[in-house]
């Protein structure tokens, strides 16, 4: 009996997600197979690609023959550089980021809000205590503006008084 490993498309029509399989290679492509070993999602980011390592050397040493798609795979997990004993079997696979629970989200949510109402406060303390060090006292004139006459000046100091 010839043995292949191969991909089981399973999921829906734009969502396909595989199953690494051990089948005969006269059964249809997602027909009876005779051992699952381990699955690949192509539309997550990284893909994510887990196959158990010790079924998948056991298969390969009893003669089942990789597909092309499967034996990329094998390579990226690095259990094909086991299989041919090159190296140490350090395959490319990206692990995907671990993701924040629920309550770990909602209390780095909090805690970046507090940040803002601090610097809020600060920012706020902050010019009133430049305003009160700006105030003019009665006899003293501010300088100018930019583009400013001491006319347009001193009409703007009576004006704010």
């Amino acid at each position: 009996m010839a043995v292949k490993i191969r991909l089981k498309r399973m999921g829906k029509i734009r969502a396909p997600f595989y199953r690494v399989v051990v089948a005969d290679s006269r059964k249809k492509r997602d027909g009876a197979v005779i051992e699952e070993i381990g699955q690949y999602h192509p539309t997550e980011h990284p893909s994510v690609i887990e196959i158990q390592s010790e079924r998948a050397q056991y298969w390969l040493g009893v003669g089942a023959q990789p597909t092309e798609q499967v034996a990329a795979l094998l390579k990226v997990t690095g259990d094909w550089q086991k299989f041919k004993g090159e190296g140490e079997g350090a395959g490319t696979l990206k692990s995907a980021e671990v993701r924040k629970t629920a309550e770990e989200l909602i209390a780095d949510a909090d805690k970046a809000a507090a940040e803002a109402r601090e610097g809020a406060k600060m920012s706020k303390q902050k010019n009133e205590s430049e305003e009160s060090a700006a105030e003019v006292e009665p006899g003293s004139q501010e300088p100018a503006a930019e583009g400013e006459t001491t006319e347009d000046a001193e009409a703007a100091t009576t004006d704010e008084a």
